[in-house]
């Protein structure tokens, strides 16, 4: 996995997550706070999300095989794209119909939805968790500090290759914000007495958990379906190719990401035509050699010999 970093970012919020989820659903217990149970359960759909991380990149190892000859790298997509329909369905969808259940309640009768024993554990609970996810998110935007460079944190997860970080960014930043509003939705029943402010926590919390649900499954399909390398390989690779006497210049160039590490390069070149086929053999060897000391990603290289002809 792009390496120690996002491993370590996702460990840090798995241990996290299993932590929290096993207090939110003590304190959910004994208050019976709705608040509570939509957060337990958004913890416990973090936890498994961390899970399938990791196991996707462990799969994503795999060499390759006849069947699949440019190997596994994309499972890492995969499990990416499964992350967001789990935060969709178990997290958002969970705590949308949890919000609409309680508020029926809420409605008809106010003193219903409010807590009325243990009222302290909720609050404890919530502050104590927003201080762990601080230090997850903590994690997550250190490590990925280490590979975003220059872009903004908008472009990094547009533009990642690696989904493993801007999943985990997306989420922590989701679990913060959602214990907030828990935060304030339990504060509020215990100083009103009023249920319905613990339904509207509830269902906020499962709102944000959609919308951030929506995102990861936009950003992560168009890696499934293959996007290109960056605009600063792209013209490494180019400038490589041409950086020889054996190659006049690229004619089209095409670049396909079989995995966030590990690139595919085919393209077109001019050669001279009065080189004999051992020198352009040796000609296309020398420019994959320049390519892959620019790019180290670009592990496929595929280029066609041919013949340059000015038009006009």
């Amino acid at each position: 996995m792009s390496a120690g970093g996002g491993t370590k970012a996702i460990v840090a919020a798995l241990l996290a997550n299993l932590g929290i989820a096993i207090t939110k659903f003590i304190a959910w217990a004994l208050s019976g706070s709705s608040s509570m149970l939509a957060e337990a359960i958004h913890s416990v759909a973090d936890s498994g999300n961390q899970v399938l991380l990791l196991f996707g990149g462990r799969r994503a190892q795999r060499a390759a095989t006849p069947l699949h000859p440019f190997g596994y790298g994309r499972e890492r997509y995969i499990y990416a794209f499964i992350v967001s329909i789990v935060l969709f369905s178990v997290g958002g969808l969970f705590a949308i119909y949890e919000a609409v259940h309680k508020y029926e309640e809420a409605i008809h009768s106010p003193t219903k939805g409010a807590i009325t024993s243990w009222q302290w554990l909720p609050v404890t609970v919530l502050v104590v968790a927003i201080i762990l996810e601080s230090f997850s998110f903590r994690t997550a935007i250190v490590e990925s500090n280490a590979i975003r460079g220059k872009a903004s944190w908008k472009e990094f997860v547009r533009r990642a290759k690696a989904p493993e970080l801007p999943v985990i960014l997306l989420e922590d930043l989701g679990a913060l914000v959602g214990l907030i509003f828990a935060l304030i939705g339990v504060s509020m029943t215990l100083i009103t007495g009023n249920g319905l402010w613990d339904a509207a926590g509830t269902m906020m919390i499962g709102l944000l958990l959609v919308v951030i649900a929506i995102i990861l499954a936009i950003e992560t399909k168009s890696l499934l379906l293959g996007e290109s390398a960056t605009d600063e390989d792209v013209k490494a690779i180019a400038a490589a190719i041409v950086d020889g006497p054996e190659v006049e210049r690229v004619i089209h160039m095409r670049t396909l990401h079989l995995g966030p590490e590990e690139l595919l390069v085919a393209a077109k070149i001019a050669v001279r035509h009065d080189e004999t086929a051992d020198e352009v053999a040796k000609g296309i060897d020398a420019a994959e050699a320049r390519i892959r000391a620019a790019v180290p990603i670009a592990r496929v290289i595929y280029l066609e010999p041919d013949i340059y002809y000015q038009k006009g």
